[in-house]
């Protein structure tokens, strides 16, 4: 079981890193260029299912972090 919850933990370590790194990071060169960097905008389409996973992976990879520690 051990061994079971160790694999699970790399994979979801790996699928939220994955996750962190693919999100768009607002603002980009628009500032230098006058753009307003402050415009408020909501999450749509893949940008929002991609919050919603890294939001899954997170809650999992710490459920399967707490079941390590308490069969160790």
């Amino acid at each position: 079981m051990q061994t079971y919850l160790n694999v699970a933990q790399i994979v979801l370590a790996l699928g939220l890193i994955m996750a962190i790194l693919l999100q768009v990071r607002g603002g980009g060169l628009g500032g230098i260029f006058g753009q307003p960097d402050t415009v408020y905008r909501t999450k749509r389409g893949v940008e929002k299912t991609l919050f919603q996973l890294t939001v899954v992976l997170m809650v999992l990879f710490v459920i399967v972090a707490l079941m390590t520690i308490k069969l160790t």
